[in-house]
Parts: structure tokens; sequence; C-alpha cells
């Protein structure tokens, strides 16, 4: 997600929603009374019949934790929270009936006999595993009690369990479910189908065939941020299941040979990509929800992410799909990164649907004002109470079943600084003075969250310190999004408790975008900062005037960080490509249908010369220097580069820089692009990333002395720090065991629109060999010997460039960047 840029369709920020009501449930319609002559088992083929309370009794009390479904001697156990319901029942459904809106099997909890505090809990014996459950929740919603803001219960529906750990709805990547009538279950439309709970499984283990977390040093880490569907859906791919978990680890060897070790999944979780379906318009097109970033059940992968879901398989099938390319990853070196939207739910603000938290304690889920009214601190209409108690323990709880159950190695936090804002809370009032007149009708009362104003950004966040002193959580990576939509930015001061979390570092994409088109001002020595790691953002304890948050809550987490504090991209899922950064100077979203308003307007990119797809050769040619600069910066930079899913070959999105809409070609990879043999820009980035693993020098985990860092001008040791200049150059060096014999790096950047030589170093008794140079053709842009590039060219290119660095000189087209290693003199003879 860009700065201040949500990552969704244009919509309303306002932090308070309006409070309008939802639809509000019939108030002659009572819950559904139970018959109390249920027998024990609950069998399929007794299909509509209900058990009832006195029933419940000869089943088992059940325990209140943990929540969720659990299997334990003698059944399942069911638990869950609920504190303002005055009925619950659990609903079972088979997956016929759940087509149709209709539960096939309810059991009505007893209040004293199931209940513990304010959680919900029984224990079903000898029950049928293939059923599917959710809950039906009964209490009062203030469209017709004015005495309890914020109470949305709606007895009609059946509420999916937060800790539902798989899901069932639709089958298949946007297949409309049947138009139901309101108020049969949740059949609110053909998009928002009935989704149900998967129950744990009797089938055997997950094989996990010995592979553990791989728990990679964060300095050796290349992240590529990833779709799941996006990866295989083109025809291109050839994949027997495109678009799914089970075709990404068919093409898992791709990413090992583009030396790919981390990859960050955009959300996978359980979401509904028809929450925005509408015809676009002027088009045969229609919008998805492609991104994901609305979730709706945060401990279920996405149904219709799985082949087996697909095939008509179990949810433990859908599990075990995800477990499957965990898996497959980790045999090859790769970790899996979670994107999680811990921020807000698909459930929308009060015109949206009652689908799981809304429907089981709205007030204790939701940042709620003291109306009902929903603050927005998203743009997507409600805000999760991350940091009251029950919620944390909620998130807690998620990331640990990540971590323990599907052995993921790290999550991505969008809108992470949401989780650092002060709790919403409700609180029963103090008991009246006997004899005083009591006001009957208010049940509760707002107060302040954590001691301080709701929506407070607070400098010790409950909910973060816990993640991060987390014991299971402590070999994770942890990576902050540090901003949200309503203002808050904390880049460079997130709550980092003790350097366990890592940034999304904005600045360094704009600095490099700005640096390499030839922007005018102040970018030389800002582009140097971010080569280096961002020190004046991750080092120095001294907030700039600008930074509000560094300078008021945030001072305390201000600098006294390493380089690895810092993402580093220049791309992302939202925005423009690498490669159209290149070609466009103004967005192109009108395939959007939103006439071209919706997106960033402000990209720091530049075309080049001409706006769109040229034929004209010295403009193809400028932009291929460009591609490679960008790529070039990227993966020389220190700290922990992120590359976006496409880039590696040169993915157009035709300049559509909000292409959260569209299930395309514009999304896709596009497989016989990324493996032509003829794209040399792909061979350029593969060997770009494969240099860096190979080389210390790019990967420092400190600021300190450890290796150094020199910097440059067209002459050694003067570098031009003014606004018109356009070189940044620097080295990088690394002392061996003979204390003069120095290796390391020389790079240089020149954005210059003419030619110029520049001056390289001398160090006793070693030579500058070119390795990197973006203004040369391909195969001759990246100089290293493989099935495009024989040895023999490699010898002749070499001995040119020889005729250079002999004499401690090296030529630079406009807008080229060069990468030189020092070696032994006696290797270059």
């Amino acid at each position: 997600m860009l700065s201040q840029g949500p990552d969704r369709p244009s919509g309303t920020t306002d932090v308070r929603a309006s409070a309008r009501a939802s639809p509000a449930p019939s108030p002659d319609r009572a819950v559904r009374r139970l018959s109390a002559s249920r027998p024990k088992h609950i069998k399929p083929e007794q299909n509509g019949k209900q058990i009832g309370t006195q029933a419940a009794r000869l089943l088992e009390k059940g325990a209140p934790h943990p929540l969720g479904p659990t299997a334990v001697q003698g059944g399942i156990n069911f638990a869950v929270f609920s504190s303002g319901a005055e009925h619950l029942s659990v609903c079972f459904f088979n997956e016929a009936d759940l087509k149709q809106g209709r539960v096939t099997h309810e059991v009505q909890l007893d209040p004293i006999h199931n209940k513990t505090g304010d959680v919900w809990h029984i224990l079903m014996p000898q029950l049928d595993t293939s059923l599917l459950y959710g809950f039906r929740v009964t209490g009062p919603h203030q469209s017709s009690h004015e005495s309890v803001p914020g109470h949305r219960y709606h007895q009609d529906q059946v509420m999916l369990d937060p800790y539902a750990k798989g899901v069932v709805s639709r089958r298949i990547w946007g297949q409309h479910a049947p138009e139901l009538e309101w108020g049969e279950v949740l059949g609110l439309a053909a998009t928002w189908p009935q989704a149900a709970g998967v129950l744990p499984s009797q089938e055997p283990a997950f094989d996990w065939q010995g592979t553990k977390p791989l728990r990679l040093p964060r300095e050796d880490l290349i992240i590529y941020e990833m779709h799941v569907r996006g990866f295989t859906q083109s025809p291109t791919s050839a994949s027997q299941h495109p678009g799914t978990f089970a075709g990404l680890v068919e093409k898992l060897d791709y990413l090992e040979k583009l030396g790919i070790n981390a990859v960050e999944l955009l959300p996978s979780q359980e979401f509904n990509e028809l929450e925005y379906y509408s015809a676009i318009p002027g088009t045969d097109n229609f919008r998805y929800n492609y991104w994901g970033y609305s979730t709706g059940a945060f401990f279920a992968p996405m149904t219709r992410y799985s082949q087996a879901a697909a095939d008509g398989k179990s949810g433990q099938h859908i599990i075990n799909e995800f477990k499957l390319l965990v898996r497959e990853c980790h045999k090859r070196g790769i970790e899996v990164i979670m994107d999680v939207v811990f921020n807000h739910t698909s459930e929308g603000n009060e015109k949206g649907p009652v689908l799981s938290m809304r429907g089981l304690d709205n007030r204790i889920y939701y940042m709620l004002a003291p109306e009902g009214e929903y603050y927005n601190y998203t743009g997507c209409g409600n805000t999760l109470n991350c940091n009251h108690p029950i919620v944390r323990r909620f998130i807690l709880d998620c990331l640990h079943y990540w971590v323990e159950e599907m052995h993921v190695d790290g999550f991505r936090f969008d809108l992470a600084s949401i989780m650092t804002r002060a709790h919403s809370e409700w609180k029963q009032p103090a008991a009246m003075p006997e004899g005083a007149e009591e006001d009957a009708g208010e049940e509760a009362v707002m107060v302040e969250g954590a001691g301080v104003p709701v929506g407070t950004p607070l400098a010790d966040p409950a909910l973060i310190e816990m993640i991060s002193e987390d014991p299971i959580l402590r070999d994770t990576l942890l990576i902050a999004e540090a901003w949200d939509a309503a203002g808050l930015y904390q880049a460079g001061a997130f709550p980092h408790y003790c350097n366990r979390w890592s940034e999304w570092n904005g600045n360094f994409r704009d600095t490099v975008r700005a640096f390499i088109k030839g922007s005018d001002g102040t970018w030389s020595s800002q582009f140097a900062s971010a080569m280096s790691g961002s020190p004046s953002l991750y080092c120095d304890t001294e907030p700039k005037e600008e930074d509000w948050w560094g300078n008021n809550g945030g001072r305390g987490w201000k600098g006294n960080r390493s380089p690895l504090a810092s993402i580093n991209f220049i791309t992302a899922h939202d925005g423009f490509t690498l490669a159209d950064l290149t070609t466009f100077n103004e967005k192109h979203n009108a395939a959007n249908g939103e006439q071209n308003r919706d997106g960033e307007s402000h990209n720091l990119t530049w075309n080049c010369g001409v706006e769109g797809p040229s034929r004209e050769g010295a403009i193809l040619r400028l932009r291929a220097r460009q591609m490679r600069n960008l790529a070039t910066a990227l993966l020389v930079a220190q700290g922990i580069p992120m590359i976006l899913m496409g880039d590696e070959y040169g993915h157009s999105k035709g300049g559509n820089n909000n292409t959260y809409c569209h299930d395309s070609h514009l999304n896709w990879l596009d497989w016989q692009r990324a493996e032509a043999p003829s794209n040399g820009y792909a061979r350029f980035f593969r060997h770009l990333i494969r240099f860096r693993l190979s080389r210390p020098e790019l990967k420092r985990a400190s600021f300190g002395n450890t290796h150094h860092m020199a910097w440059h001008g067209s002459v050694p040791d003067e570098p031009d720090w003014t606004e018109t200049s356009r070189l940044v150059a620097w080295t990088v060096s690394t002392a061996g065991s003979d204390p003069n014999d120095f290796g390391g790096l020389y790079i240089a950047f020149s954005t210059f629109h003419k030619p110029i030589t520049l001056e390289l170093p001398v160090w006793p008794g070693r030579l500058w060999q070119p390795v990197i140079d973006t203004g040369k053709p391909a195969p001759y842009d990246f100089l290293i010997a493989d099935e495009v590039l024989s040895e023999a060219s490699l010898s002749s290119a070499m001995a040119a460039g020889n005729m250079w660095t002999a004499d401690s000189l090296y030529p630079l087209l406009p807008w080229s960047a060069a990468v030189l290693i020092s070696v032994p003199e006696k290797r270059s003879q």
C-alpha cells in the first residue's frame, strides 16, 4: 500500500462513519424454539431437526477455552465469545443446505449450563465432521433499542466463527451463489453467499516431511511480493491448477532459479472476491476484490485459492493445500510471509453485511463512537478494536496458529499504525445508591480506551508489545506498514521493541524514483542515504521538525536501529510497475470505471519522452537503461529488498496504478515473457539478485564500521551534494585477512543527460573489474558467463573494459549505472 493510499477502491476516509443503522431484525421474530426431544447424536440424515437447551444438557458442558472448535477426547468442544448475547446456538450445515441458506441442525446452548463469563461453550460427542458450523446469536440491536448503542445482534442470520480454521462457501473463484431472500441465514445476495466453518478433521496429520520454518537471517532476504491467483492464472503458465496454492507449488522452481528466498503473499486468508462485484461502465468487465484486503475469516486460508475446493474436497484438504505450499517453499529455501489485515474486516460500515464479528459482539470487535458509529481510520468503513484485551487475544491466537500449525515464517501487517491506536470500550455503569432514581434505559456507557481518548496513538501499545515479546513469535519476521488512512505516519519510529520490527520504507521508494529520473533538488544526498540503509530514518535519534509522531508519542522509538529496519521497495501491488515508471507520466486508470479519479496522482515517474508505448529506438533504449537503473538501486541498497511480482521481466499494467478490481492480464504473470530466453532484462534481473546474495558488502546488519562506505564524485572522495548534482558514487569495502588487501565494490549512478567519465579510486595492489553497466546492451549489461554470454565473449568484453580501468577510469552513458568489483591485480593479468 502506498503512503496514504488505501488498498481498495476510492471512497470515504472519514474517521467516523455516518450513523445509519443496518437493516433491523424483525422485532416479532423470536429465536427458534428448539425441541427438547433431540437425541444426543447428530446425524446429517436428521435434516432440519433441532435440539433445545434441556437436551443440550444431556451432551456435555464443554470448556470455555480454547476458543473455536477443538477436537478433544469424547468429541468436539465449541467455545465462542459473545458478551451481550441473550441466547446462542450452534448451527450445523451439510453443504447442500448451506448453499440454500438452510440450517441442517441447530443446538441451543443453556446460558447457565453452557456459559462461563462471556464465553459460550459445549462439547458435542460423535459429531459428523463432514458438517459445517456457525453460530446464531440473539440480543439487542441499536435500531430498536436506543439504550444500547453499538449492539447489532441479528437473530435471523448465522455468524461465521472468527476462530474457524477453514471456511466453505463458494468453491470456484467468481462463482455466484443462489439469490436468497433477506433473513434466510446469510442470503444477502448472490455475491454474499452463506459461509460456514470447517470442523476439526479426523484425517491423519499433515506430513511436513521434516521441514521446519527457515528463520533466514534478515540481511539475506530477497522478498517477492506476489499474488497467489495472479502468479499462475494466465493461460501462459500452462499450470494444471491455475490460480491456486497447488498451482504456485508447480512453479516454485521458477522462484528458486530467480534467487527468491522469501515470498510475501498478498492476503490469502478467506475473503470475498465478489465484494466489489459490479459492471465496469463502458466495458464488458466486472469489478472484483482482487487483492483481497478485506478479510472475512482470519484463521482460514482462502478457499478459492485451493484446487482441493474446486475439486469438491473437504475443508481439511483446503487447509492441507496451503500447508503443502509452505512445505514445498521450505524445501527450496524460500520463506513464506503472510500479508495480514488486522485493521478492518469485510463487514464494512453500518451499511455492510452482518457476517461474523458484528453479530457476535460489535461493541468489542470494532472501534465505536458513543452513539455506535464506526470509527474509520482505514478508509474501509470500520476499524478493528485492536488494543481491546479480547481483540488482542484474538490477534495473538491467530498469529500463533499460522506459525505453529501452518509453519509460516513471518507477517506483513497492513496499515499497522492502526494497531497502535487506543481502543474503544463499553462499561457497565456503577451501581446506583439505594433509593436513588435509576436510569433503567442505560445499559452501558462508553469510556476512554487505554486511559486516553479513543483512537489516540499510543506510545507503548499493548498489542504491539505482546506481539514483539511473544515467545512463540520470537523468530518470526514482523513487517509494519507504518501508517494508516487517517493521517498517522510512524515510519522510522514504529514501536519496534528492540528492533523486532522492520518497516515498509516509503521514503526509499520516493527518493529512488525521484533521483533516477533526474529530478531537481537535494535528491543526490537523499539517494545516498537510501543506498546506505536510510540512517537518517533508522539510525538518527533526532526526528525532523515535520515528524509529528517522532516528536510526540514516537520519540522513544526514534533511532538506534539497523539497516534491517528498512524494507526497501520501489514498486508494490498498488501503484505503477517498474516498467510503467519509465513509460508513463500520468496514471491511466480508465479501465477501473472511476473516470481516472482513483489511484495515487503523485507517482514520481518519467516516460522518457513519449507517453505510453513507443517504437522509437532512442526512447526504448533509454527506458531499458532506466528499468535497469531502478532494479540495480533496489538490489545494491543496504536494507531488505522487496520485488514486485512481474518486475523481474518488465510487466506492464498499461499505466494503471490501482488495479485492485481486475482479475485479468493486467495483474497476471505473463509466463511467456518471464521465461523467454530472448528477454535480456529478465536475465539481467536474475543475475542481479544472485549478485546481491553473493556480496556481503551489500548486506550490512548495522550502521557500524564493519563495512566501510566512501563517497565519490567524478573524482574520488569529492562527492557533490548540491541541488544540481546528478551523480552519486561510492565504494563499499571489506577487509581481508591481510590488512592491506581490501575487497569491495565501486557503484555509480549518473542521471546526467550527457556521457561522463569517472575517475576510479586507487586501491593498492587491486584493479576494478566491471560487472554491471546498465548503459550496455544485453547481454553485456551483466558480465557473467551463462547460456547467453559465452566465456569467449565474456573475455572479450572484460578486455575492452580493462582498457579504461587499467588507468582508473570508467565511462558512463547518460542515465546509467555501473558496478565494479575490486580484484587482486594478479587476477586480471
